[in-house]
């Protein structure tokens, strides 16, 4: 009984106590928010074709898709274009700043915003890849994805290293603008019923906001630890139980598509791989496409394998090693889908949910191998400008507003 008491103990500090996966949380914020970004940048001569008042998918059927499934979009907000140019430059910008890791509490909330107003302004556009992104930029609002790898925390290293010295750490003021503003913003919304399509985005938005501001006022002006530790708890929790959701999910994904599989007759006799590389529209480099096609054993080695891995996949999480094996292999098989069946933005965001599963090891070596890369290239006459290694001091959310 007591051994039992201990183990839950330890499992119940663990779950409040630290934001499990640092380096697992912020490879899928800088995947996921780098795949949208490049696909904005992408496709920006032709955003309005794609989401624009002048598309397709016009105006009143967007209107009456919404008003129907109560989907969150600010783009029928307004039909001007002028509106529609700033809502797409603030989805490029909320997603460089999230990539970067530049205060991406509010980052988050801004590219879970953009993403959904895209997607739902025109629900016919994508590729299966919109599917994973548009339900990981609401996980990700809940995660403390900024605790290494990003500007938050490079930030809140130079303050603890300027305390420990005695200096005085100047005050952040770029936090509070950002909050200022986001309320202004709600309340301008709310005032002049933009909320009619539904509540749970709104009371979402709503309540990041206030407890933004409440985790700013308490490291600003409560000297007692108790409250701060409080909130740490319910960060700490939210984080945890939303990255134990991105993995469910990830599971949840592949293993629905690899039983789905199983029950069709062509992937049954080998042969479903062979159909989609002779569609035009899935054929880039018709050439390699008749390369592979050229062989049935080739081609039913693949179509039985696929099915395999993605059947596999959520049993081999008991098995550190046989799960490592298989993230190699699935990210493999992403690669080439984006280069033969020519869907990158897709193959993108199934490696950026994958990266969940990465062990924290070889993250760290990763690490390290890009910041010596970037020392490299800062290289100043002499000497090398070394980056500094995440440590659990430089990780923790010194100011509001910042991982």
């Amino acid at each position: 009984m007591n051994r039992l008491s201990l183990t839950l103990s330890r499992g119940v500090d663990q779950v409040t106590g630290v934001a499990l996966g640092p380096y697992q949380s912020a490879v899928i914020r800088i995947g996921f928010a780098g795949t949208w970004l490049l696909f904005l940048l992408r496709e920006f001569p032709h955003r309005h074709e794609l989401y624009g008042p002048t598309g397709p998918w016009g105006w009143n059927l967007a209107k009456q898709l919404t008003a129907d499934n109560q989907a969150f979009t600010v783009l029928l907000w307004s039909h001007g274009r002028l509106w529609f140019e700033l809502c797409y430059t603030l989805a490029v910008l909320a997603s460089a700043a999230l990539a970067l890791g530049w205060r991406t509490r509010t980052a988050s909330l801004l590219f879970m915003v953009g993403v959904l107003s895209l997607q739902n302004r025109s629900v016919f556009v994508g590729d299966g890849g919109d599917n994973v992104l548009h339900l990981m930029s609401i996980y990700l609002v809940f995660t403390r994805c900024g605790q290494v790898w990003s500007l938050d925390a490079r930030r809140a290293a130079h303050a603890a290293a300027a305390r420990a010295r005695g200096e005085r750490v100047p005050a952040d003021l770029a936090g509070p603008a950002l909050w200022a503003v986001l309320g202004l913003a709600l309340v301008i919304a709310m005032g002049t019923g933009r909320f009619d399509n539904g509540w749970q985005i709104p009371v979402l938005l709503w309540t990041a906001w206030a407890g933004l501001g409440l985790w700013w006022a308490v490291g600003r002006w409560t000297a007692r630890q108790g409250p701060r530790l409080l909130l740490d708890v319910i960060a700490n929790v939210l984080h945890n139980g939303a990255l134990a959701v991105i993995m469910a999910e990830a599971c949840l994904i592949y293993a629905t598509a690899g039983w789905y599989k199983v029950q069709g007759s062509r992937w049954q006799d080998g042969t479903a791989v062979y159909y989609p590389l002779h569609l035009d529209y899935f054929s880039p480099w018709p050439g390699l496409a008749d390369l592979m096609s050229s062989s049935g054993t080739i081609m039913m080695i693949v179509t039985y394998g696929t099915v395999a891995v993605q059947v596999a996949f959520p049993f081999t999480l008991f098995n550190r090693r046989v799960k490592n094996a298989l993230l190699v292999v699935m990210m493999a098989e992403h690669t080439v889908i984006a280069v033969v069946l020519g869907l990158p933005f897709f193959s993108l965001a199934m490696i950026a949910a994958d990266a969940v599963f990465l062990p924290t090891s070889f993250l760290r070596r990763l690490g390290d191998l890009a910041a010596r890369a970037r020392g490299r290239l800062a290289r100043s006459p002499g000497r090398v400008v070394p980056a500094p290694r995440p440590t659990e001091e430089s990780t923790a959310d010194h100011v509001g507003f910042t991982a």
